[in-house]
């Protein structure tokens, strides 16, 4: 499979390239600055040094790729526009090439969905996150919408809280709904979900929660 990953040198990101390159798939992983990709990886990965934001010059990148994924996410927390610029740029480009099959990373955060406890559904995502996260929540939701909107083949990914621990090399997954207890989830975890959910054509048109 050829896959080409957004935030390639983040989190999720970093850690998908590696599963991918481990899986026999052709990676093309898309940075700004290459030097921050680990060189074991720039080694065996097509490395794209582009700015996301602008579609014309990211169109190479995803022109025959079987799937996109972008794991694009704010770094902080104050006012951003991130996810929506990115995504808008993403869709645009694979319009332009006819790359059809995009996953985007979201955020459990986002809404509260059935398969939430009461305590979570009223208190936690409301009130408690929708604080904290107010400013990456906003922007995240805008991408959301731009890639339900985008006649792409997508599935939107929402874990919960992102850890930095060794993962289990599984997960638990619901679909349009959340994982019930589903509070936390490794970043290498998230990576697996997003690889086997690549080739996963059911998932097409649906927000899929995934946790640990």
């Amino acid at each position: 499979m050829k896959l080409t990953v957004f935030g390639a040198t983040g989190g999720i990101g970093t850690r998908l390239v590696r599963r991918a390159l481990e899986a026999g798939h052709d990676v093309t992983a898309v940075v700004r600055d290459p030097g921050r990709m680990p060189a074991g990886l720039r080694e065996r990965a097509d490395v794209v040094q582009a700015d996301i934001m602008d579609p014309g010059a990211i169109e190479e990148a995803v022109k025959g790729a079987d799937a996109v994924v972008s794991a694009m996410g704010p770094r902080e927390f104050g006012p951003t526009t991130v996810c929506r610029d990115s995504s808008r740029s993403i869709i645009a480009a694979m319009r332009a090439t006819g790359a059809g099959r995009f996953l985007m990373v979201s955020m459990g955060a986002i809404e509260a969905m059935p398969g939430d406890d009461p305590f979570t559904r009223y208190v936690v995502k409301p009130v408690i996150l929708g604080r904290i996260l107010r400013h990456g929540i906003a922007d995240m939701r805008v991408a959301e919408a731009q890639v339900r909107d985008s006649g792409l083949d997508w599935t939107i990914v929402r874990p919960p809280r992102l850890m930095n621990k060794e993962g289990k090399g599984r997960y638990r997954q619901a679909v349009d709904r959340s994982v019930p207890g589903g509070y936390t989830i490794s970043r290498d975890d998230v990576a697996k979900a997003l690889l086997d959910l690549t080739g996963d054509l059911s998932s097409i048109g649906h927000v899929v929660s995934i946790a640990g």
